[in-house]
């Protein structure tokens, strides 16, 4: 596996136009979506924000599909007093182009928080893994990981702080949350492995 810290390529169609997000340190910055279609026929609909210069680079009105490159970042919000991990692509660049979907993710990173072993009900083995995906600036992006069959067993073993390369995909998944307005529709966003290598162990 080629080791690579936060590197994702998607290549979709955008959803809509690109809206503000946000301004910060006088630079301006975009939110869409990509619709990235699955070998399965599903569809992952996936937030991306870009600053204001990249956009300008291209004509998102002319048709064609975006390959998107850049990294997979998370943000704390806070919202009625509780916090929310909020998932999505930081675009390094842009470019239009017609091809193949395409979404490849690749990471590598500490666990920030001791796996979760499962079985589905149809006895199918998954593994839940946060990774603490190492920043600029002494800072970290904290990553929601799925793993499944023979690597869910090899990660279940692991620990906090041991450090885990992944290459797989982000996927959104829409689930259900009671709240006290009743049951609300939301959408998750996880990296699917498909391979998985445990980097370095923790000795201490």
């Amino acid at each position: 596996m080629e080791h690579k810290t936060n590197e994702i390529i998607l290549r979709g169609t955008l959803q809509a136009l690109p809206q503000f997000s946000h301004e910060n340190h006088g630079k301006r910055f975009f939110r869409f979506c990509l619709e990235v279609p699955r070998l399965s026929g599903a569809v992952d609909i996936l937030p991306v924000v870009a600053e204001e210069q990249i956009l300008g680079q291209i004509d998102p009105t002319g048709g064609e599909m975006l390959t998107v490159t850049g990294q997979i970042r998370s943000h704390n919000q806070r919202n009625d007093g509780a916090r929310h991990l909020l998932i999505f692509v930081f675009a390094l660049s842009i470019v239009a182009e017609d091809g193949e979907p395409v979404n490849n993710v690749y990471l590598e990173g500490p666990l920030c928080r001791e796996p979760t072993y499962r079985l589905t009900p149809l006895g199918r083995e998954i593994c839940d893994a946060m990774l603490a995906v190492p920043r600029a600036f002494r800072r970290a992006d904290y990553l929601p990981c799925i793993l499944w069959g023979r690597i869910a067993q090899e990660v279940s073993r692991c620990h906090t702080r041991d450090v885990i390369a992944i290459e797989g995909r982000l996927q959104s998944r829409i689930y259900t949350k009671m709240t006290d307005d009743g049951p609300q529709q939301r959408t998750a966003y996880e990296i699917s492995a498909l391979t998985a290598e445990i980097i370095e162990e923790d000795l201490y």
